[in-house]
């Protein structure tokens, strides 16, 4: 691999990133694409989330895209979605509707960046009918607990006869305490589990919701949420009854539950629905262009494209240095930590030697220079900058990987919000 070839690749094929004509150009070769994907590097940079909302007020402003699917849990992303398209008993401002993101990393969704989206969708929504209202949903799959209190909250609500059905389903899980991972343990290893409860009640709901009749769109939506809350609940508990096992399956029943959830949102937005994807460079790039193949693992870009081909359309993003937040364990407190210069010979780094700018790269796979294997830094929530040399560069075709790049030339961390009286 000859550095220099790609660095010249990169300087003739790239467009610097100005406020208009680089996100423009990108808008353009998303083309007729259904499914847009938009990576981050780190689950704590502000350029990342700033410029996936210039990108997302394009996509729906001028390409009529009906949602966003991201990676958050469910049940607190309903009660913002609730808001941005101004439903009755919703919350009067952003910072309020962010009041459920209490799970660590708090910060990722609770943050002024999410606040200037969220204000701007609301905004949009103003004076459309209730369907065509661009909504806000969380497709990850830790809230458990969450989403079984939301379901209960809503069959009371409704006067569902599935109230009681849904109790006694739960109440298998009470003796757990909200550990996930006492659960885990007792599930996979004394085959305590609570798996068939749950199954057949997100069957029943499934089932009632496709004979209910509806008296308004809102009131179909929230019917969907109860069902959206179950699977979230069903695959949870495979979740963390797989994760006390080690190996890939865990990951594999996160990205398979975050492609199912946006399967059933899809159908209930209608048959042309078009969706915009927010999650970690790790789930919306093509696995099969990295390491992660051959572990045994599958993510969300992989299993979109297999199952839609054309019209999924993935960008990767990435910075060469900066500042992000992060926190130095799990359930650590948040930091604001330096990102180091890209590692000599990486994807970041030879971006940078083309050119000290923002920029965006529209990878196409034909071009047999941005198919070299090259380090393709990924920071998570947890982070140890002095070490990532050892464990952040994740082995990448990139042209394989996703279908156009944006690349910061320097960033800086998201600006976090207070939820109660945590800062997160």
């Amino acid at each position: 691999m000859n550095q220099n070839e790609i660095i010249e690749a990169i300087q003739n094929q790239s467009i610097r990133l100005d406020p208009e004509e680089g996100l423009d150009a990108l808008i353009d070769a998303i083309g007729e694409a259904r499914y847009v994907l938009l990576g981050e590097a780190s689950h704590g940079t502000s350029e990342f989330y700033t410029l996936r909302t210039e990108i997302s007020k394009r996509l729906i402003e001028r390409k009529g895209f009906h949602f966003l699917a991201v990676e958050g849990d469910w049940p607190s992303c309903y009660r913002l979605n609730r808001y941005v398209k101004r439903y009755e008993g919703a919350d009067d401002n952003a910072a309020a509707a962010m009041g459920d993101f209490t799970r660590w990393p708090t910060w990722m969704w609770a943050n002024r960046e999410v606040i200037a989206l969220a204000d701007w969708m609301r905004e949009h929504n103003a004076g459309r009918a209730a369907a065509e209202r661009v909504g806000f949903y969380g497709i990850d799959v830790y809230s458990l607990w969450e989403s079984m209190e939301a379901i209960i909250e809503y069959l009371e609500q409704t006067g569902a006869p599935e109230l009681e059905q849904a109790k006694a389903a739960f109440s298998c899980f009470e003796p757990f305490a909200r550990s996930e991972q006492t659960y885990g343990i007792s599930a996979a290893f004394l085959s305590e589990s609570c798996e068939n409860e749950v199954v057949k009640l997100l069957r029943d709901l499934q089932q009632k919701r496709g004979e209910r009749r509806h008296a308004d769109y809102q009131d179909g939506e929230e019917s969907l949420s109860a069902e959206l809350n179950a699977l979230a609940a069903v695959n949870a508990e495979r979740y963390y009854r797989s994760m006390v096992r080690g190996g890939p399956d865990s990951w594999n029943v996160r990205d398979r539950h975050m492609v199912e959830a946006l399967n059933r949102l899809m159908k209930f937005h209608g048959s042309r629905a078009k969706t915009i994807i927010w999650e970690h460079n790790t789930h919306i790039g093509d696995a099969r262009a990295t390491d992660m193949a051959g572990e045994g693992m599958v993510n969300v870009g992989q299993l979109l494209r297999e199952a839609y081909g054309d019209e999924v359309y993935a960008v990767g993003f990435g910075t060469h240095r900066g500042t992000v937040i992060a926190g130095r364990e799990w359930g650590a407190p948040l930091q604001v930590m330096n990102v180091p210069r890209a590692e000599p010979g990486s994807w970041e780094d030879l971006l940078h030697r083309a050119g000290g700018y923002d920029k965006l790269l529209l990878l196409g796979s034909g071009h047999p220079l941005f198919q070299a294997t090259l380090g393709h830094r990924a920071i998570g929530v947890v982070y140890h900058p002095e070490y990532e040399r050892r464990g952040n560069y994740v082995p990448t075709r990139v042209a394989e990987r996703y279908d156009a790049f944006l690349y910061v030339e320097e960033s800086k961390a998201l600006d976090p919000i207070k939820v109660g009286r945590v800062l997160v």
